[in-house]
C-alpha cells in the first residue's frame, strides 16, 4: 500500500467523529428519547453543567444498578461524590499526590520510555500499544504504589478487563451498565483484595512512597480509611494509566492522519505541548460525563426536571464553533486551547499533569529515535469500544531509524 493509499484510507475514528458532528448539529441541548436522558453539546452548556455540582450532581446513587464488589471502590472514588465529601477526600489525597510528586517522576519516566523502546530496537514493525502505550503508565503507577515488579502484569490485565467493553453497545443504557458491572465484578473483587492486603502491609511497615503518604495524610483530624485508599488507587489506575494509554495512541493516529502536523513537530519540537492539547481536544478518551439534576433547571431554553440524567458531551463541546476557530481542523499550533477533555470545576482530572508529562516524554522520544513512524495498514488498527473509552487496543506501526 502506498503512502497516498494509506492517507486516503478511512481514519479509525471517522464514524465516531461523524456521530459527534451530528450530535453537535442537533442543537446545544436536547432530550434523547432512546436513552431517556438530556444531551448537552455546546461548550457554554457543558461548562455550566460541570461548574455547578449543587445543581448537577455526580452522585448517581439510586439511579444506576448497584454491585456489592464496587462499594469499596466507591468510597474512595471522589469523581462520583459531591461536596463536602468530595472536598474532604480530594484534599486528603492531594496531600500525597502533589504536583511536586508528579514532576519528580520525569527522570524515571524518561528512563522507562527508553527501556521500553530499547526492547523493540531490532524491529522495523511493532505494536506501539503493546510496546509503549500500555506498559509505560502501568509501570509508573505500580512503582508509585510500591507494587512488586512481578505483580505489574496483573495491573495491565485488570485495566484491560475494566475497559474492554466487550458485548456493550455503543449507546449505553441501564441494561448495558448492569451487564458491564456484572462482567467486571470478579476483577474488581480481585483488585480490592490485593490492594487491601498491600495497604495493611504498609500500615505495619510504612514506606516513603505514595501509599505511605496516603496513610499519613490528614485534614482536621480526618485520615483516609483503608477502603477509601483502595478506591483512590483504583481511580489512579484510571486517571494515571488508561488516560495516558489513550492519549499516546490517539496522538500517533492523529499524526499519521495529518503528516504535515508530524513534520511541523519534528521541525519545531517546542510545539509538542500544544500538539498534545490538540490531540486531547480532537479525541477525548472519555467524551461524555454524566450528571444528575438535583432540582428543575433551565438550560438553553429547556426545562430539565429534577432527578434527570444529563450527559455533558466533552467531544462536541471541544468542536464548538462558537468557542474554537475552525473546530473541525486538527491544528497542533492551536493556542489557547480551552478544551474540556479533563473536565472543569471541582472534578477537573487530578491525573492530568501525569498524563501530559508521560505523553510529552514518550512522543518526544519516539520522534528522536525514529525518522519516520507510520501506520502501514489501518485495517490492522484495533479500537476499544468507544462507549467505554476512545482509545486503541492494537496499533501496529512501521518505523525508520536514524
Amino acid at each position: 500500500m502506498t503512502s497516498e493509499q494509506v492517507r486516503q484510507a478511512p481514519f479509525a475514528f471517522d464514524a465516531l467523529v461523524d456521530r459527534w458532528r451530528s450530535r453537535r448539529e442537533a442543537g446545544p441541548v436536547r432530550y434523547d428519547e432512546d436513552q431517556k436522558l438530556w444531551q448537552v453539546a455546546d461548550h457554554r452548556g457543558v461548562t455550566a453543567v460541570l461548574a455547578d455540582p449543587a445543581t448537577y450532581s455526580s452522585d448517581f446513587s439510586g439511579l444506576v444498578p448497584t454491585q456489592e464488589d464496587f462499594e469499596t471502590f466507591r468510597r474512595g472514588n471522589f469523581v462520583g461524590m459531591d461536596p463536602p465529601a468530595h472536598r474532604t477526600l480530594r484534599t486528603l489525597v492531594s496531600q500525597a499526590f502533589t504536583p511536586r510528586v508528579v514532576a519528580g517522576l520525569e527522570p524515571r519516566i524518561e528512563a522507562l520510555t527508553g527501556e521500553l523502546l530499547d526492547a523493540v530496537a531490532d524491529r522495523d514493525r511493532f505494536d506501539l500499544a503493546d510496546a509503549l502505550a500500555y506498559p509505560l503508565p502501568i509501570i509508573v503507577i505500580a512503582e508509585l504504589l510500591g507494587v512488586p515488579v512481578g505483580d505489574r502484569g496483573m495491573f495491565q490485565d485488570w485495566a484491560t478487563t475494566l475497559f474492554a467493553g466487550d458485548g456493550i453497545g455503543e449507546a449505553l443504557d441501564m441494561a448495558d451498565v448492569e451487564q458491564a458491572l456484572d462482567s467486571i465484578a470478579p476483577t474488581v473483587r480481585e483488585m480490592n483484595g490485593y490492594f487491601l492486603d498491600h495497604i495493611r502491609q504498609q500500615r505495619k511497615d510504612p514506606g516513603d512512597g505514595l501509599l505511605g503518604r496516603l496513610l499519613d495524610a490528614e485534614v482536621n483530624g480526618t485520615r483516609l480509611t483503608d477502603q477509601e485508599i483502595v478506591g483512590f488507587v483504583a481511580l489512579l489506575l484510571v486517571a494515571g494509566h488508561i488516560t495516558t494509554t489513550a492519549l499516546l495512541g490517539n496522538a500517533v493516529l492523529s499524526f499519521d492522519q495529518y503528516p504535515e502536523a508530524a513534520a511541523l513537530l519534528r521541525a519545531e519540537p517546542g510545539r509538542l505541548p500544544d500538539a498534545i492539547e490538540e490531540v486531547l481536544r480532537w479525541l477525548p478518551p472519555f467524551p461524555e460525563l454524566g450528571r444528575r439534576t438535583t432540582r428543575e433547571v433551565e438550560l438553553a431554553g429547556h426545562a430539565i426536571p429534577a432527578n434527570s440524567v444529563v450527559m455533558a458531551n466533552l467531544a462536541t463541546a471541544n468542536r464548538d464553533p462558537d468557542r474554537f476557530a475552525d473546530p473541525d481542523v486538527f491544528d497542533v499550533t492551536r493556542s489557547p486551547n480551552p478544551h474540556l477533555t479533563f473536565g472543569h470545576g471541582i472534578h477537573f482530572c487530578f491525573g492530568a499533569p501525569l498524563a501530559r508529562l508521560e505523553a510529552r516524554i514518550a512522543l518526544r522520544q519516539l520522534m528522536d529515535r525514529f525518522t519516520a513512524l507510520a501506520i502501514p495498514c489501518r485495517d490492522e488498527v484495533e479500537l476499544q469500544n468507544p462507549a467505554v473509552i476512545v482509545s486503541v487496543r492494537r496499533l501496529p506501526v512501521e518505523v525508520q531509524r536514524r
